[in-house]
């Protein structure tokens, strides 16, 4: 699952940084589409919750695991892509002004046209690990896992083979679906947000 929506960014005024990277709460709408994510989610049979090390993935987490009982486990290598000079909020800032390096950042699919982002081999690696962690530790289990929306993409990039970017624009608070195999990783389903119909 992406986190629910975060907080807005103001000009000027950077998100707190945890690790190097911002670390903004839920808004309100964010709360409401945790409550409604998770809500769909408990009946769904759900082994093991975990969080990043970011406030906003907890906060999306907390009512699955307050209505199964279960805690919330943190995979801190799920954190989302780490985007160098641009933390703090200026990454949301300058894609909405269309800088000149975001249209290159989309236009190549690559993080690390950013000064001090993220490479895509580090990214990559890191996900695929993360996630192969998880898969060793539930064997035949159901995780839901409360990311990012890079991390999103960039674990039903390597499940699909696809470009890069392919799979970018996971809605807040959308399910994506991964079935780990020791052969495969397999891709059931993308930015599913059909419980959040008329919310916002």
């Amino acid at each position: 699952m992406r986190h629910g929506q975060s907080a807005a960014y103001v000009p000027g005024v950077r998100f707190a940084l945890i690790d190097g990277q911002g670390d903004p709460p839920l808004s309100a709408l964010g709360m409401e589409q945790a409550r409604l994510v998770c809500a769909r989610l408990a009946a769904e049979g759900v082994d093991a919750i975990y969080a990043t090390t970011m406030q906003r993935t907890a906060q999306t987490a907390a009512p699955l695991a307050e209505r199964l009982g279960l805690e919330i486990q943190v995979a801190p290598d799920l954190r989302e892509v780490h985007l160098g000079v641009w933390e703090g909020g200026e990454f949301r800032k300058n894609v909405a002004e269309n800088h000149p390096i975001s249209q290159r950042m989309l236009a190549e699919e690559r993080w690390d046209v950013i000064p001090g982002a993220e490479s895509a081999q580090a990214l990559a690696a890191r996900v695929r690990g993360a996630i192969t962690q998880l898969a060793t530790y539930h064997p035949g289990q159901r995780v839901a896992a409360f990311t990012h929306g890079g991390i999103v993409g960039q674990a039903l990039a390597l499940a699909s083979g696809s470009r890069p970017f392919a799979f970018l624009g996971a809605e807040n608070a959308s399910i994506s679906r991964l079935v780990i195999t020791p052969e495969r990783w397999i891709v059931r389903g993308y930015n599913d947000a059909a419980h959040l119909d008329g919310v916002g």
